[in-house]
């Protein structure tokens, strides 16, 4: 089978759950190779060879993460090596980035917001979301190499172990690399509970929360419930709550097993970035809001006489 190029990125002690979910769209597609920098140590081969990489491809420079666009030069002789029939990378600013000047240097075509991909017989068939997933899109590149971006959370990590080869090229950075640095970094302040792309519980609030200070509320049922804490994008433009929390079409995209929507009326906007969560469960004291066509369970009330009720029970059957 054909070799599949997946950018899992800076490795620091561990892999990341967006670069599992590539591995386990590539195994669909030909033979993963995991592409990364770092040390690659032992416990990160294994997890990247649990999830179906037949080969670790670690490319040895110290100045990725300061000078990222390298990554381009890195991937396009790797490619030129392998000849490989698909380059999988994370729908992020950074990896569309990364992916549209893999395609100009290599002649490729480039699909972005991937929520699927299977194989067909002429390459790669890609599932696209349009307007905010109003409708679904099937689509292939017609001419070149592929390079596919896809959104996290579009598929649950899937375990496929093997014994994978590590290989290494080293990567002198050139004048064109150091065109574009990375100056400063701004630690995210930690919560103490799970990212939002990555949690398997998310609890989110929307206009219905009625201000800041009413966001005490959801991160309550969040910490009760080990969850990540969530915002439709008006609670955010309201100023309510970080952008870095907004879920939807414009913020992040989750998949979590739980999804509690408090106070949201389901936008479409918002649901993009939501809908495909295993269980959605909603609160909105108006019967209409759209966001109960979505949920698997739904509680027509005042969220403030509601939520506190849903912590009194998780306390009691935690005690």
């Amino acid at each position: 089978m054909s070799e599949i190029l997946v950018l899992v990125g800076h490795v620091a002690g561990q892999v990341g759950k967006p670069g599992l979910e590539l591995l386990t769209l590539a195994r669909e597609l030909g033979d993963p190779v995991a592409v990364c920098a770092g040390t690659a140590d032992e416990g990160v081969v294994a997890t990247l060879g649990r999830y179906g990489a037949r080969r670790v491809h670690v490319v040895e420079s110290d100045e990725l993460e300061e000078y990222p666009v390298a990554w381009v030069r890195a991937l396009a002789e790797l490619a030129a090596e392998v000849s490989p029939a698909a380059v999988l990378v994370e729908s992020t600013p950074d990896g569309k980035e990364t992916a549209a000047r893999l395609a100009v240097r290599l002649g490729g075509g480039v699909l972005t917001d991937a929520v699927d991909v299977r194989p067909g017989p002429d390459g790669p068939v890609v599932t696209q979301w349009a307007f905010a997933a109003s409708y679904t899109v099937t689509s292939r590149v017609a001419r070149g190499l592929p390079i596919i971006a896809v959104k996290p959370n579009a598929v649950a990590p899937a375990e496929a172990p093997v014994t994978p080869s590590v290989t290494r090229s080293a990567l002198p950075l050139d004048e064109a690399d150091r065109r574009t640095r990375i100056v400063s970094r701004a630690a995210r302040e930690s919560t103490g509970r799970p990212q939002l792309t990555e949690a398997d519980i998310v609890v989110a609030g929307g206009r219905g929360m009625g201000g800041a200070e009413q966001f005490a509320l959801i991160e309550q049922v969040a910490d009760a419930l080990g969850g990540a804490v969530g915002a439709s994008r008006a609670a955010v433009d309201s100023g309510w709550y970080a952008h870095s929390h907004q879920v939807g079409q414009t913020g992040a995209t989750v998949s979590p097993q739980l999804y509690l929507a408090v106070g949201i009326s389901g936008a479409i906007q918002h649901r993009a970035g939501m809908q495909t969560s295993k269980t959605i469960v909603a609160v909105n004291k108006d019967p209409e809001a759209p966001i109960f066509e979505l949920a698997d369970y739904g509680v027509v009330g005042d969220l403030f006489e509601v939520v506190p009720q849903l912590l009194d029970e998780v306390a009691r059957r935690r005690s």
